[in-house]
């Protein structure tokens, strides 16, 4: 009970039940305007023997739990087992295994940012000791920087991949130069395709991810449609977008409360989403997966389903304001999910009491409520 392995602050929205093993801490950048998660932290590049140290424990963990299950007999089994280490874990290391058996116990994640950092021996060593500690695991994860992509000769990445890493992470966040400049992100819309090309060329599955909103109001069509020709140029497996969100905690605040950047509205997002989709030429996944994001429903297979996307996007751009208002809200405090929800009468009218305290006289939406409800239900 008393072990435990080092565990980060985030993961990816579709690594739910990941195992979680820490191969870096914090950020190698940490510069970027639109984030907060590791101001003030230094980074570090944990040892292959720390990292060895924490697998061999999570496999302990695994360990115990099934010798739990095999004593539980036809009275217990794995589901019930795994429920009850959820419901009082002794640590939250016990819990991550749990969760990662509850899941299939198939796939891994290395955090924290740009684990590819490690020298490629080194994380090959890693790769190795998952696979052979764990050999029914079927996907192994990691984020990456697409410079440090680039400093990756196409044999080392390929080598990796035969150690068993199976797909990288990278945040593209935009594809506009001038989006990226504002933001600080140390990248360019050059440097992304160069790295995001050399990733699927190794055969390694690629998800770049987009922040919608990050050109704020002034450069959102200029964000979507060079986002979207960037993408066109990678063509990775999977693109997945997620909104932008802003506490008093994000370097971009200050911009915002001194009017050099100018936050766009859900309304207004949406519309930047459609052209984005619009324009995106790829063979794709598209997944609407973040919380943050107003209909998570934009989900499909490009370019076989784009048409789907774009419709369930002009369903929402042909309600009235009073509908938009009233979805937006119940998107915003968790009632509703899928503009179908729209639907359920009870849970509309709950939406609109809601509605109605929020906005209290005011005919029209201050989409600074939204902003607030959005970043409290997150």
């Amino acid at each position: 009970m008393a072990y435990s392995f080092e565990i980060g602050p985030i993961r990816p929205p579709n690594e739910p039940n990941s195992l979680l093993i820490r191969v870096t801490r914090n950020c190698d950048w940490n510069k970027c305007k639109f984030c907060k998660l590791y101001k003030g932290n230094k980074f570090e590049i944990r040892t292959v023997e720390q990292i060895k140290h924490d697998i061999a424990i999570a496999k302990i963990l695994r360990d115990r739990i099934m010798e739990i299950t095999i004593k539980a007999g036809q009275s217990g089994g794995m589901q019930k087992v795994i429920g009850m280490v959820l419901k009082d874990p002794p640590n939250e290391s016990f819990r991550n295994v749990a969760l990662w058996l509850l899941g299939g116990g198939e796939n891994i994640f290395l955090q924290d940012s740009n684990g590819l950092i490690l020298k490629t021996e080194d994380l090959g060593q890693v790769l190795v000791t998952l696979k052979t500690s764990f050999p029914r695991s079927k996907r192994i994860a990691i984020d990456a920087r697409p410079q440090t992509v680039l400093k990756r000769k196409p044999r080392e990445l390929l080598q990796l991949r035969q150690a068993g890493l199976s797909r990288l992470n990278i945040s593209l966040e935009s594809g506009c130069d001038t989006v990226l400049q504002f933001m600080n992100s140390g990248e360019t819309a050059e440097i992304h395709i160069k790295g995001g090309r050399r990733v699927v060329e190794s055969g390694i599955s690629l998800s770049e991810y987009v922040t919608l909103g990050l050109g704020g109001k002034d450069l959102s069509i200029q964000h979507a449609k060079q986002t979207a020709g960037v993408l066109n140029e990678i063509d990775p497996e999977f693109i997945r977008v997620r909104t932008l969100t802003v506490n008093n905690q994000v370097p971009l605040n200050s911009d915002i409360e001194n009017g050099r950047f100018m936050r766009a509205t859900d309304e207004e997002i949406i519309r930047e989403e459609r052209v984005f989709i619009e324009t995106l030429d790829v063979h794709s996944n598209y997944s609407s997966d973040h919380v943050s994001n107003l209909l998570p429903e934009l989900t499909g297979k490009l370019p076989e389903e784009k048409h789907k996307l774009i419709t369930i996007l002009d369903r929402f751009n042909a309600l009235s304001m009073t509908e938009k208002a009233n979805f937006m809200i119940g998107r915003r405090v968790g009632l509703y999910k899928n503009l179908v929800d729209l639907d359920d009468y009870q849970r509309h009218d709950l939406v609109e009491q809601i509605k109605l305290k929020l906005n209290q006289k005011d005919k029209k939406l201050d989409p600074k409520v939204i902003f607030k409800l959005m970043e409290d239900f997150i």
